[in-house]
């Protein structure tokens, strides 16, 4: 099956797949068996790749991993002829629900039919861009991914948010300019937004986050560029409502994800327990230090830090935002030497918010400017087993995916594999780069170098002779 584009029979194959493997389970039988031969291993972790190894995979688990030869009679066989194999790709920070062009047209001109049919487009072009997991960073509650594990659409495995939490006149305020405070917006509505005012709101607001099936809670801390009403250096949220949002969390098992800008406002979610900083722009060493102490992660959109930034056509056409652009580039400025002197976990994100065809050209350039930036091999992990120990953190209650290990290569690991052409930690564009953003021609519906891509034993694209 190519898997380029959804169909009813490619719905149909993948449900009847997930249904056998069910039933085999139950009746005791032997799961179907892929073993992949003659291929060098990326495994998530290790700089080196295992050379002209062996890969076998059972049912929706990775078997055995050896460079020795794989006895599995019944096991249908794929020659990788020297190709890469590598975990699936892990998106940290996306948003599958927010298809724009604005802020204010989606609060007011969209229905829960646009969101529900953009979100379901945007998880098939992640899993052809090479992407098996994709944690949602606000915006989206549990139907997209009952939809997707059911096998009724195509798509990666899925970590939604639900609604993001914030503040009014914060980052997650979506309403529209005149609506007074606490009117019902449409984003609200469709828990995809909520404002809160005080610690019972946060009670409130994030213990329903997990009722419509959030895996993690979103904090909007900080404020945005091109946003309305927030000022970049915005400290949103008391500690104490921070606190709440932690504790409804560990109630469930599961962390707080937070979106912090300034340097007092990363210290301040994680002194309240935040375990995901998200953007952490004016990350330093100070702040390194206080994250290992801690166990915590950063994700980083570095498209923030492309030279072109002041000529996006939604900064630079609004003098309010090309102001705040302007201001926060020059804060930022010393980010990527800090994470090299002083490194913590940074996972990959891309924070997207448009048409399924500019986020496939973003998610392309993303991938270069990770490469640009800090090269091939850390880019790899950021890629894959970082965003393993990220979604992991959801726990054993709310975590849907709890079998294997995501972003690993290794046995009992889920097998999420992807067979690519060439070697990405020598020649990175392997793994689908683009190297322009605005303007940039349409990409392909799956890069080519990407050859096949397997997610839960499932095979949904293979162009192998």
């Amino acid at each position: 099956m190519s898997g380029l584009r959804m169909s009813l029979c490619s719905t149909v194959i993948v449900a009847a797949g997930l249904s056998f493997s069910a039933s085999a389970q139950a009746q005791g039988q032997e799961e179907p068996q892929t073993l992949f031969t003659n291929v060098h291993i990326f495994d998530g972790v290790n700089e080196q790749r295992i050379e002209n190894a062996s890969v076998l995979v059972e049912g929706n688990l990775i078997k055995s991993v050896s460079t020795d030869a794989i006895d599995a009679p019944n096991a249908t066989v794929i020659d990788g002829e020297g190709r890469t194999l590598t975990p699936g790709f892990i998106e940290l920070h996306a948003h599958l629900m927010l298809m724009g062009p604005t802020l204010p047209a989606m609060e007011a001109n969209t229905t829960w039919e646009d969101f529900a049919i953009h979100g379901a487009r945007m998880a098939e072009m992640y899993l052809m861009q090479g992407f098996t997991t994709v944690r949602d960073a606000g915006g989206a509650n549990g139907g997209l991914r009952r939809a997707i594990d059911s096998g009724q659409i195509e798509g990666p495995r899925y970590y939604p948010s639900g609604a993001f939490i914030g503040t009014r006149g914060g980052h997650a305020d979506f309403a529209n300019f005149t609506a007074p405070p606490g009117s019902e917006t449409n984003m609200g509505r469709l828990n995809m937004a909520q404002e809160v005012s005080g610690v019972d709101d946060v009670y409130k607001f994030a213990r329903n986050n997990f009722r419509m099936g959030a895996t993690q809670l979103k904090f909007m801390q900080s404020g945005g560029v091109v946003s309305a009403f927030d000022p970049w250096q915005l400290l949103a949220g008391s500690p104490e409502e921070i606190r709440a949002a932690v504790q409804v969390a560990n109630e469930y098992g599961s962390y707080v994800m937070a979106h912090s800008y300034r340097k007092e406002a990363i210290l301040s979610a994680l002194d309240a327990g935040v375990m995901s900083i998200e953007h952490g722009f004016s990350f330093d060493c100070e702040i390194a230090e206080v994250m290992n102490e801690k166990g915590a992660y950063i994700t980083t959109n570095l498209t923030a830090f492309d030279p072109g930034l002041l000529d996006i056509p939604a900064v630079a056409n609004v003098p309010a935002s090309l102001a705040k652009a302007k201001s926060a580039s020059a804060t930022f400025a010393g980010y990527i030497d800090n994470m090299k002197e002083c490194p913590v976990k940074r996972g990959f994100q891309t924070d997207c918010v448009g048409s399924v065809e500019a986020c496939n050209i973003q998610i392309a350039y993303e991938k270069h400017l990770n490469n640009d930036f800090f090269g091939p091999y850390t880019s790899m992990v950021t890629l894959t087993s970082t965003g393993g120990e990220v979604v992991a953190l959801s726990g054993d209650f709310m975590n849907p995916y709890t079998a294997g290990k995501l972003g690993v290569i290794e046995e009992g690991a889920y097998a999420d594999i992807l067979l690519i052409d060439g070697n990405p930690l020598e020649d990175f564009s392997v793994v689908g780069t683009g190297d322009q953003w605005f303007g940039a021609d349409p990409r392909p519906e799956s890069p080519d170098t990407i050859r096949l891509i397997m997610k839960d034993g499932v095979i949904y694209k293979n162009t192998l002779d």
